[in-house]
Formats: structure tokens, C-alpha cells, sequence
């Protein structure tokens, strides 16, 4: 199985690429893991509207662009289908056992994604009715990939 994180912004904390670098670790006997970043949007803390939808248009062009033809998407988003890690796993072992090997987990900006974004997803999965930092839903999703994995595997893992 082949998994892309495709984010929005750029990973800067050490403890996050840290945090990171050991779930793709910890994920190597499962399957391939890869992160690919797109800049974000540089703009003003105070947007309008129309400017949010301009910066989450033009950062979704970056992401739409480097999601690989194919790919199963599922885009983080606060709307989304919500479930439990028990589920989470379901969905994953699902999507492998009906020949989707390739999945690209979609993470937007601080702004959220773009409608066109949304569109293309198979799957739109959210996480929490709380907001969260992009930086720390790296982390909080590919631990919960990792939990799905040992779930999958009927393998031991803390609580």
C-alpha cells in the first residue's frame, strides 16, 4: 500500500518532523509513506471572504496538481464523515481489499480547502468538530493510520 500526505504549508517545529519521521518509521513493515508539501498562500491575517476563497482556490491548484491520477483522496475536513479508529481501520482495509492501493490524504491550509478540493475527494473525513493547527493534524492523522494498521492486524498497540 502506497499512502501520500499531501499537506498545505510547511512542516517547522522539530518535535512535529520528529513526531513524523517516527510514525513513518513505525509504519514501514505496512506500507510506503510519503509527505508532499505545497506552499501555502501568504496573505494578511485579516481576509475577507472573497480573499479566503482566493487563497483556498489557489493553494487547492497546488494540491490538485500533485495528486497522482487514480489515487483514492480523502480530504481532512471539519464537515466530513467522522468515526472511530475501529472504523477508521474498516474504511482502510476496505478500500485495499477493492484494489485501492494508492491513498492520498489531503490536509489544507490554515484557511481549510477548496471547493474543488472537496470535490475531487472519495472520501471527506474529519477528525473533530475542532479546529486544529495543519501542523498538528499531520501528526494526529498519521498516528491514527498507524493505529488503524495494528487495528487491521489484530496487533497490540496502547490506548
Amino acid at each position: 500500500m502506497n499512502i501520500e500526505i499531501l499537506a498545505v504549508g510547511k512542516l517547522k517545529e522539530i518535535y512535529f518532523k520528529q513526531g513524523m519521521a517516527e510514525y513513518i518509521k513505525r509504519l514501514r513493515p505496512y506500507a510506503t509513506v510519503s509527505v508532499t508539501e505545497v506552499a501555502d498562500e501568504r496573505a494578511p491575517e485579516n481576509l475577507s471572504e472573497a480573499e479566503i476563497e482566493q487563497v483556498k482556490r489557489a493553494e487547492g491548484e497546488r494540491v490538485l496538481k500533485k495528486l497522482p491520477q487514480g489515487t483514492y483522496a480523502i480530504a481532512l475536513a471539519i464537515k466530513g464523515r467522522s468515526m472511530t479508529s475501529e472504523a477508521f481501520a474498516g474504511q482502510i482495509r476496505d478500500l485495499t481489499t477493492y484494489g485501492h492501493s494508492d491513498l492520498a490524504f489531503i490536509i489544507g491550509g490554515s484557511n481549510g480547502l477548496s471547493d474543488e478540493v472537496l470535490r475531487r475527494a472519495d472520501l471527506k473525513l474529519s477528525f473533530s468538530a475542532f479546529t486544529f493547527p495543519h501542523q498538528l493534524m499531520r501528526l494526529i492523522l498519521i498516528e491514527q493510520i498507524y493505529r488503524a494498521f495494528k487495528i487491521i492486524r489484530n496487533e497490540p498497540y496502547h490506548k
